[in-house]
Order: C-alpha cells, then structure tokens, then sequence
C-alpha cells in the first residue's frame, strides 16, 4: 500500500483529504505544519508527500528545500496545495521540484488523479529502469 503524508494546517482541510486518500486505498500520514511535515517525513518515508504552501513555522517551500537537503529524504515526490494561484508563484514551485501545484479550492477527484497519476508514472520509470536493465544484462 502506498503511504502519502500530509501537510496541511487547516484542521478541517486536513481531516477531510486525509479521508479522501484513505477512502482510494492509500494510507496516510497527517501532519499540521511544516516542521511537523519535514520530521514525519524523515521518520515514516512516505512514497508522495501532499503538502499545503501558506503555514506558519515553516511554509511548503521552506518543507521541500529541507526535504530536498536532508539525504534520506532528497528525492521525496511532493504535490503543492495552495490557494496561491499566481503563474508565478505555480512556476516557482515547479521549479523547486514539486511534481504537481494544485490550486485550492481542491475537488477530492482532482487531488486522486494527480496522486494516480504520479503513482503510475513512477511504476513507468521503474518498470522502464527494470527493462533497460534486464537488456544490459542480456547483452554483457
């Protein structure tokens, strides 16, 4: 099963995404800000973090720049959620790394297929890094 943590301050928010996600066969982690965030993901190695921008103590960019410093945890997928809906703010956390930027208000169908279709584009790669592989090894 796939583990996704969630970063999200709204206590409402949270609760309802978080059942959402459970309720598409995936288990979830919830954490009600970014400092919270970072420390849960280095202590449960969630496979996608879900993760809001405007928090205090430590915002969602502030959340990937130390996921992204922390060895463990540099190549962790995150999806943005926020109500910054600016081009440039979504270009900016584009460019971070995030792999989606999601816009609030957020529909429960629109958050699944971003997390689907990250899930599957990563079972592409490894089943692509696998094929590439077993090639190698047929060929040496």
């Amino acid at each position: 099963m796939d583990i996704i943590l969630l970063v999200e301050d709204n206590d409402d928010i949270r609760e309802n995404l978080a059942e959402i996600m459970e309720l598409a066969g995936y288990k979830v982690h919830a954490a009600a800000n970014g400092v919270q965030g970072v420390a849960m993901a280095i202590l449960h190695m969630p496979d996608l973090v879900v993760c809001d921008i405007m928090m205090p103590e430590l915002d969602g960019f502030g959340v990937l720049e130390q996921l992204r410093t922390t060895p463990g945890t540099k190549d962790m997928p995150i999806i943005f959620l926020t109500a910054m809906a600016e081009p440039k703010e979504k270009k900016l956390g584009m460019d971070l790394g995030a792999y989606d930027y999601i816009v609030k208000p957020i529909s429960g169908d629109e958050l699944i297929a971003s997390i689907k279709n990250y899930f599957k584009q990563r079972g592409n790669n490894e089943g692509a890094k696998k094929q590439a592989l077993h090639t190698d090894t047929q060929q040496a």
